[in-house]
């Protein structure tokens, strides 16, 4: 094995144990997200164990990570996450975190469309927050079409079926937050009342 793959495969450890305590998961967590024993990642993170392809795919999947990053890390110690956009569904997204589970936040660019797509309503498990930055954006919502401008947000169950786009010519930028499980993406209270 050469020198460069060694000390690449070397730095995988410390990677993988930076990336858990970044997002704050427990090796349990990251257990039950990837089906890899809790004492085997113990040893991909000490270094006991050498990673091989069938143990990275599904970490690199829950740690929401390319191989490439996790093979690459430089072992300089730079706590920094260089997140990468990716195309998806005609969009870019940027994701603005890597925690397995929880609470996913992207940046969404949506390009303009001349002519108006026809809606295409789909569910999934989950629970979706948008903010409009720039742009216009089209929600369908059930039986509710709505058009939201920057500064404007909508929240919604993903059971309910749902569909968004650009809303004319000019791209729509967002930021959306996702629970997968869920789960709400904000807590909502109310203000104590005064006696």
């Amino acid at each position: 094995m050469d020198v460069d793959l060694d000390q690449a495969l070397g730095a995988v450890g410390t990677r993988l144990r930076a990336l858990r305590r970044q997002r704050e998961t427990t090796l349990a967590d990251l257990s039950a997200a990837t089906g890899i024993s809790v004492s085997t990642l113990s040893r991909l993170e000490s270094g006991a164990r050498k990673p091989t392809l069938e143990l990275l795919l599904p970490l690199a999947k829950a740690h929401g990570v390319t191989l490439d990053e996790l093979v690459d890390a430089p072992p300089t110690g730079d706590p920094r996450v260089h997140l990468r956009p990716v195309s998806r569904y005609g969009m870019t997204m940027l994701p603005l975190t890597r925690r397995a589970g929880g609470i996913q936040a992207y940046k969404l660019v949506i390009p303009g469309n001349d002519r108006p797509k026809e809606p295409d309503p789909q569910t999934h498990e989950g629970y979706e927050w948008f903010y409009v930055l720039n742009g216009r954006l089209r929600v369908v919502l059930a039986e509710h079409d709505v058009v939201l401008s920057p500064g404007e947000a909508a929240e919604f169950d993903t059971r309910v079926p749902h569909w968004f786009s650009a809303a004319g010519a000019e791209p729509v930028e967002l930021l959306c937050l996702f629970g997968q499980q869920g789960e709400r993406a904000h807590l909502r209270f109310r203000p104590k009342q005064r006696r």
